[in-house]
């Protein structure tokens, strides 16, 4: 696979093991001749370190023998997070501190989740960009306040806290980005 062709979210093999590309930098030259560099920001999938990768545009690198697979939350131990697969019924293991920055979000009520399967093992999870989760407590809003945008915490069912306008109430669901934990939008 090309440099120019990897994009956020590929498996790439580097150094032996598979690199989850998360973000993607492209330093076109300023001299003639001179080749496009692209910088990649990952997380190794067996370490859980973060690698930088810098290659040129006509480099290339192999791609990962990995897989996605959808799965369902069957439930949540002391130790691990323990998941269903969706189409074959297998069952994978992921410790909690591989997952700690996804666990806000997971419900078992969450569709679209992926199970990254690397050699037949279960190394992460891929969460779709936005999930909806239920308000559990918040401050009553205030009367006559509503011309300014204003906002308040509000704690999820999961335990996340979160910043949302003043006039949602207890009990709403709302939409939260995965990858920055901010409100969108009611559900």
């Amino acid at each position: 696979m090309l440099a120019k062709e990897i994009k956020p979210g590929c498996v790439v093999n580097y150094q032996g093991s598979p690199l989850l590309i998360q973000t993607m930098v492209v330093q076109t030259p300023s001299a003639r001749g001179a080749a496009t560099l692209y910088k990649f920001r990952g997380r190794n999938l067996v370490t859980r370190q973060k690698q930088d990768l810098m290659l040129r545009g006509t480099e290339s690198i192999e791609q990962a023998d990995f897989e996605r697979r959808s799965v369902t939350l069957m439930y949540i131990d002391s130790a691990e997070i323990h998941l269903m697969d969706s189409a074959d019924y297998n069952q994978y293991s992921i410790r909690l501190e591989d997952v700690e920055e996804q666990r806000p979000y997971v419900t078992e009520q969450l569709e679209g989740m992926l199970a990254l399967i690397y050699n037949g093992e279960c190394v992460g999870l891929q969460l779709p960009t936005t999930v909806e989760l239920a308000i559990t407590t918040t401050d009553p809003a205030v009367k006559g306040d509503s011309a300014t945008k204003r906002t308040k915490p509000a704690t999820l069912e999961t335990g996340l806290v979160v910043q949302v306008p003043e006039y949602l109430k207890m009990d709403e669901r709302i939409k939260v980005d995965s990858r920055t934990g901010q409100y969108i939008s009611r559900a």
